[in-house]
């Protein structure tokens, strides 16, 4: 009988992680990462404004308009990237966004006038749109439909977190080395995000899409050359009426999104105004107790709503719109109670009323992502924001200040439970439109 071998044998572990699982993942985080930036980078100029209208020596609406002028040049942007995003490389829009906007970010640290950081901050909105229109079209391709919710709960952490981190890099540097240093910080790590994403693979438009894509018809060329552009136009007008203006699943889900915006946007500017002055907190305390709220709630949201809307979405194909529906109707009686009840209930109803306006956050995106065709998801994204934007919050703090100035700051804040109302009302109406989705094993 012979001896067993001792001869040692090499042993493997078989990897779960696939290189086709890892490179969806890995773009997430790279992606995710640069959107995070993003809002750190527009949140960076709040943190530091009082030192900015010292040195200036700037009234309240000269700082104001900054963000007016960053919010309008990004809105009116964006319809413009979107069209181009559906015809040519996402990937290299992206990058070339990333680097125009960190450069203009760097170059904040070298204003030395009021015009000079106006030009800068509206030119940073339109480099901004490119990343904001593109880059979740981009995400949503790397997975299938049914994990849409908790990837894009993950992609929107950037809100919060990004957002703090702006406010948090500011406050603390610029104290002690002058507002201009900040942006030296922010700016870059943009640049190395931007020349990661170059070595990202493209994922291939709609590939795990339900929806049935309706390629755009080609136009005959002839006639003049400018007979043919006019052609292409009104060839390209016809086909986005008809998967945009005529797409319910489209138009409720983005016009709910919209009364949410007019609802968030008031909020966010007049929350600590209303505790400073209303509930007669300082202005330090009502700051800080109100943007831990957002942050805390913020994460926990964006999480909890794409992860509900994908584990319903086996069950019904409406769930994206009913979580974000729910949600919506949910924050009414609570944030009544915010408005109207004193003492000790009025913080926690306040942070459950900003969860419920949050919770949407992922699903909402989700349900307006999977309601178009992937050749036009860009452009869709695009109409959007400008939606969201022009009827949302670009006039909701205008409208709340009116009331506040001839009511009160209390009675302002029933505009907001107005538009949580609306939004409800809509996307529980757009159940009923909501595209079947295709279950699948991607990512």
């Amino acid at each position: 009988m012979k001896a067993a071998s001792l001869t040692p044998r090499p042993c493997y572990i078989r990897s779960t992680v696939t290189p086709a699982k890892l490179q969806p993942r890995t773009a997430l985080i790279v992606l995710t990462v640069l959107n995070l930036l993003n809002y750190a980078d527009r949140n960076v100029l709040f943190a530091v404004q009082p030192l900015v209208q010292d040195e200036f020596h700037l009234t309240k609406t000269q700082i104001g308009y900054l963000t007016s002028a960053f919010l309008g040049f990004y809105m009116v942007a964006a319809p413009f990237v979107g069209p181009l995003a559906d015809r040519y490389s996402r990937k290299l829009i992206i990058v070339l966004g990333a680097f125009f906007w960190s450069g203009l970010t760097l170059l904040t640290a070298f204003t030395h006038n009021y015009t000079e950081l106006l030009i800068r901050h509206t030119l940073v909105g339109i480099g901004e749109a490119t990343f904001v229109t593109i880059a979740p079209t981009f995400v949503a391709d790397l997975f299938s439909e049914e994990k849409r919710g908790r990837i894009l709960g993950v992609f929107y952490l950037a809100i919060p977190v990004g957002s703090a981190a702006g406010y948090l890099l500011g406050g603390y540097l610029a104290p002690q080395h002058g507002w201009r240093f900040p942006f030296y910080i922010a700016a870059g790590p943009g640049f190395l995000l931007a020349i990661a994403v170059m070595f990202l693979k493209e994922p291939e438009r709609g590939q795990f899409d339900s929806l049935k894509q309706t390629p755009l018809q080609a136009v005959a060329r002839t006639g003049s050359a400018l007979t043919y552009v006019w052609k292409l136009i009104v060839n390209y007008v016809r086909y986005l009426w008809t998967h945009l203006a005529r797409n319910p699943a489209f138009l409720t889900s983005t016009l709910g999104m919209a009364a949410m915006t007019f609802s968030l946007g008031g909020i966010q500017v007049w929350m600590p105004q209303f505790l400073y002055s209303e509930r007669h907190y300082t202005l330090e305390a009502a700051n800080l107790t109100f943007g831990l709220i957002i942050v805390g709630d913020g994460i926990v949201a964006a999480l909890a709503g794409g992860w509900l809307g994908d584990y319903l979405l086996r069950r019904m194909k409406s769930s994206y719109y009913l979580i974000s529906a729910a949600s919506m109707a949910l924050g009414v009686p609570v944030m009544i109670v915010a408005l109207f009840v004193r003492g000790r209930a009025m913080i926690p109803a306040i942070a459950l009323a900003a969860f419920f306006l949050l919770l949407n956050t992922a699903p909402l995106n989700a349900a307006v992502i999977n309601s178009v065709d992937a050749h036009i998801r860009a452009t869709a994204l695009a109409v959007n924001i400008f939606i969201i934007h022009i009827l949302g919050d670009v006039p909701s703090p205008t409208m709340m200040g009116w009331v506040a100035d001839r009511r009160s700051l209390q009675a302002a804040f029933v505009l907001p439970v107005i538009g949580m109302v609306v939004s409800a009302a809509i996307l529980f109406y757009g159940m009923k439109f909501a595209p079947q989705v295709r279950f699948g094993d991607a990512g």
